[in-house]
């Protein structure tokens, strides 16, 4: 006797063969995000991360339908400490918002702002050749006064307040204003070193303090050192976990071409990039200041 239900389901498979494999596997879902870039001021040529640049993708990640987990992609030299602190804390908040677990997969490199991102995951992977730590601020400028003096260059600057030109390239140096600078950083220096104390936790004591001091490590160092929680790629780990049958669906931001504001380009700290002479020597400096973040770490 023809079994009827074996039949329609034969029908079935028939049609649901022409169908693309994502669209009928019912794997568990991972959303996966990517970090990429230095972090900070983002212009047309220094393209990098802020939170107004990622927080359209980190929070489609968490309000994906059915998701299991958040995996992240982490590949940044680092850059600004407050847009670094910004993005992970939006992240913390929508994990435990959502009772999602992040995992963080470190790439070529998760340094300075980029490890303080990466902080942001329940666990933190990464290859035995990633460049991992930086646990430390830097602060660099020029020093221009000479030049123009060359050059015979005379230059006004009116200012309401004593130290409103403090480490003003085109003005020598003063030890005040350097003391200053370096008080600053030892605040934000201990801002870092306490939230990686408390997100590593036990796992980086025996390191003690030989961590902070702003020197990295390879992902195989890090691993000794209890910065990251293993070696392994972001398919790997998550099929691992998850099965074979385990799903991606990458979280991207929301496309923005340039927005006007006042007649100009703005981008997020205010620099203008109007292609004027002088808005593109500002994007210009950018420019090479990111690629100095990166080549820093040998890329």
């Amino acid at each position: 006797m023809r079994d009827f239900n074996d039949g329609g389901s034969q029908k079935n498979d028939g049609w649901r063969r022409w169908l693309p494999a994502s669209w009928i596997r019912r794997g568990p879902l991972v959303a996966v995000l990517r970090l990429s870039g230095p972090i900070g001021a983002v212009t047309p040529l220094k393209p990098g991360l802020a939170l107004s640049t990622a927080a359209s993708a980190i929070d489609k990640a968490f309000a994906m339908r059915g998701v299991k987990a958040v995996a992240i992609q982490i590949n940044s030299p680092g850059g600004s400490a407050v847009q670094s602190t910004l993005i992970y804390r939006r992240i913390r908040a929508l994990a435990e918002e959502k009772g999602l677990k992040v995992y963080v997969f470190a790439e070529d490199v998760a340094a300075s702002g980029g490890y303080l991102l990466a902080l942001a995951g329940d666990e933190i992977y990464a290859d035995a050749s990633s460049i991992i730590g930086s646990i430390g601020v830097v602060t660099a400028t020029f020093g221009m006064h000479e030049l123009i003096n060359k050059l015979g260059v005379e230059r006004r600057v009116y200012t309401a307040g004593a130290n409103k030109t403090t480490l003003d390239p085109f003005l020598p140096e003063k030890p005040d204003d350097v003391e200053r600078i370096k008080a600053i950083q030892r605040d934000v220096h201990a801002s870092f070193i306490d939230l990686v104390k408390a997100r590593r936790g036990a796992k980086i004591e025996a390191a003690g303090d030989s961590l902070f001091t702003g020197e990295f490590w390879s992902g195989k160092k890090a691993l000794e050192f209890g910065l990251i929680d293993g070696l392994a790629d972001l398919r790997s780990k998550m099929r691992e976990l998850y099965g074979d049958e385990v799903r991606f669906k990458l979280a991207t931001p929301e496309r923005r071409f340039f927005r006007p504001k006042h007649g100009v380009f703005a981008s997020t700290l205010g620099l203008e990039f109007d292609f004027s002479p002088g808005g593109f020597a500002a994007d210009i400096i950018s420019a090479i200041e990111a690629r100095a973040l990166w080549s820093r770490f040998g890329l």
